[in-house]
């Protein structure tokens, strides 16, 4: 279990690091970093000057008396300014310059991915309480007890002949859905592809909200997994970060397939991004690692958190899945 804790530990900080690394990555792109056409401009007036006639003498010749419109046209032009610049045409200073250097802008980033996450995760743990969802909650809740009330009987009923084999099918199917979203990342920053990076990123972020989310009810729930203690599942037994309830395998696969499936909204995507995150909770059933309620719980969760993040962030003109 100890091996397991560092072992979770050490990718949950390679998570939090790819998604602050490729998010600065990004952010220093050509896509996400065009240049603004400029609105400084140079006003400038012409001079015009007045000049009297005098005669040989040095006397002035009579002139006729100008009418007031014309007067104080003449004045007007006639008035020498010089070219006033704008303050923002002005040369800038070496605190802006500074304020401008990677550095500067690689913690200003940080600064927005955090304050982004906070604010989705207000909006995920706020949701319940929404009076549309209610009867959603309800219904949730219901099902989940459900479940509970008979998950011993369901998980004996078992057979412990293949858990290995179910357990090799789940791992597999959990790094196809990583390996096809961080080659999509990976594909979007070196190609340059807004969609495909959007993609990645959306996916990254949609794993670290759902982190945040798993990672407490873990801790709370403290459920046995049905190899531990009497085989029932009992909750506030073990309060740490290796239990059973959420299912945390189905609950990032579907948070992964979700993203996928969204983006990119043709059937054979939908059917191989679902497949798998299904392959990968049906694996860790038959290796008796959770029990039935504890995959119902992650997976939906895990498809409701980046179901949000989509939506709430995603770009009607990359996407076709995207309605905003």
């Amino acid at each position: 279990m100890l091996k397991n804790l560092k072992l979770r530990a050490t990718l949950t900080g390679l998570l939090i690091a790819a998604f602050t690394w490729t998010g600065a990555f990004a952010q220093n792109s050509p896509v996400l970093n065009q240049p603004q056409p400029s609105t400084n401009y140079v006003r400038s007036y012409s001079i015009a000057s007045a000049k009297e006639a005098f005669n040989a003498d040095g006397l002035a010749e009579p002139t006729l008396q100008p009418s007031p419109e014309l007067t104080l046209a003449t004045s007007t032009l006639a008035t020498p300014t010089l070219a006033t610049p704008d303050d923002d045409a002005l040369p800038q200073s070496t605190g802006t310059s500074s304020a401008n250097s990677p550095d500067s802008h690689k913690r200003g980033l940080i600064s927005r991915s955090i304050r982004r996450t906070l604010q989705d995760q207000k909006e995920l743990y706020a949701a319940p309480f929404h009076r549309q969802n209610l009867k959603w909650d309800a219904m949730f809740l219901v099902g989940t007890a459900a479940l509970i009330a008979t998950d011993r009987q369901s998980a004996r009923a078992i057979s412990n002949t293949h858990v290995n084999t179910y357990r090799n099918m789940s791992n597999a199917s959990i790094a196809g859905l990583g390996v096809a979203l961080g080659g999509t990342l990976m594909v979007g920053l070196i190609k340059d592809h807004p969609h495909a990076k959007e993609t990645g990123l959306l996916g990254l972020e949609s794993l670290v909200n759902t982190f945040m989310v798993y990672a407490p009810m873990q801790v709370i729930a403290g459920r046995e997994r049905p190899t531990e203690g009497t085989g029932n599942g009992r909750f506030l037994q073990n309060h740490a970060f290796n239990t059973s309830f959420p299912g945390g395998h189905g609950m990032f696969a579907m948070s992964m397939a979700t993203i996928i499936a969204h983006e990119y909204r043709k059937p054979w995507v939908e059917v191989l991004a679902y497949g798998a995150a299904a392959a990968v909770t049906a694996g860790r059933i038959g290796a008796k690692m959770h029990f039935n309620s504890d995959i119902l719980v992650g997976s939906s969760l895990g498809f409701l958190i980046s179901r949000h993040i989509f939506y709430a962030h995603c770009d009607p003109d990359l996407s076709d899945g995207c309605h905003r």
